[in-house]
């Protein structure tokens, strides 16, 4: 049984919790656009998908950035409020 923050190397074996890359947010500076936010927690491009998903039931989650700001990203991948913190890392 894989506990949370595991990596799951095997990328043919599914996973019922996402890995954790890391333990607080990404915070930066984010310009207007589409952005894919890596849900499974295996992408090298943290917070945002490389594809690495593939052969897991996760699927990157698609936001639509329409001013400039400043981002709190999700990097523990248990917010309830995606692809944005919640703080829910402080509790892992």
């Amino acid at each position: 049984m894989r506990s949370r923050g595991s990596v799951n190397s095997n990328p043919f074996i599914p996973m019922s919790e996402p890995n954790i890359p890391q333990k607080s947010p990404i915070v930066q500076k984010t310009e207007p656009g589409d952005y894919w936010w890596c849900a499974c927690g295996r992408s090298v491009k943290q917070p945002f998908c490389d594809g690495s998903h593939k052969g897991t039931e996760f699927k990157p989650l698609k936001t639509t950035i329409t001013e400039a700001k400043t981002v709190a990203w999700c990097a523990c991948k248990h917010t309830q409020s995606p692809p944005f913190c919640d703080g829910t890392h402080r509790t892992l």
